[in-house]
C-alpha cells in the first residue's frame, strides 16, 4: 500500500513537471507560494505546539528548538549544503574565483575548454557508437554461422 501511494505521487510528480516546464513563469509562481504556504504552515504548527506547553511546549521553545534542528541539520549533512550550497562549497576548495571576478579573458578560456570538452566527449561517443555496431555485426553473423552447422 505504501509503496504504491509513493509510486503514484513519484508518476504524478513526473508529469506534473513535464507539464509545467513548457511554461516556466507559471510553474515559478506556483512553486514559490507553494513553499511559502509550506513553511508557514510548519511555522504556525511550531508556535501551536509551543502554546501547548510542558514538554512538547518546551521542545518548541526557540533557543531549545534551535539546539535541536541545529543538531539534526548537522547530522543529515544538510546544515552547510542548504546554507551555503554544493557549488560554492566546491568552488572554494578549489579556490576558484566568482563569475563576476573572472577577467573577460579567464571566462572565454572556460568556454574554450568547455568546447574542446564537449568536442572530445563526441568523439568518443562516435568512437563507443562504432565499437557498438562491430560488436552487434560480429555477434550476428557468429550465430548465423553457428546456425548453419
Amino acid at each position: 500500500m505504501f509503496k504504491k501511494t509513493i509510486n503514484y505521487f513519484d508518476k504524478l510528480e513526473d508529469r506534473t513537471r513535464g507539464r509545467l516546464s513548457k511554461f516556466p513563469i507559471i510553474y515559478t509562481f506556483i512553486g514559490g507560494v507553494a513553499i511559502v504556504l509550506f513553511w508557514r504552515a510548519v511555522w504556525n504548527t511550531a508556535d501551536m505546539l509551543q502554546a501547548k506547553g510542558g514538554v512538547i511546549g518546551f521542545l518548541f521553545y526557540e533557543p531549545v528548538n534551535m539546539i535541536i534542528v541545529v543538531v539534526i541539520l548537522l547530522s543529515t549533512g544538510l546544515f552547510v549544503s542548504y546554507f551555503i550550497g554544493d557549488t560554492i562549497l566546491i568552488s572554494g576548495l578549489k579556490q576558484q574565483k566568482k563569475i563576476y571576478e573572472k577577467t573577460e579573458k579567464e571566462v572565454k578560456e572556460e568556454e574554450a575548454t568547455l568546447g574542446e570538452i564537449k568536442a572530445a566527449l563526441s568523439e568518443i561517443k562516435k568512437e563507443v557508437d562504432e565499437i557498438k555496431d562491430t560488436v552487434e555485426h560480429d555477434h550476428v553473423a557468429t550465430v548465423q554461422d553457428s546456425g548453419k552447422n
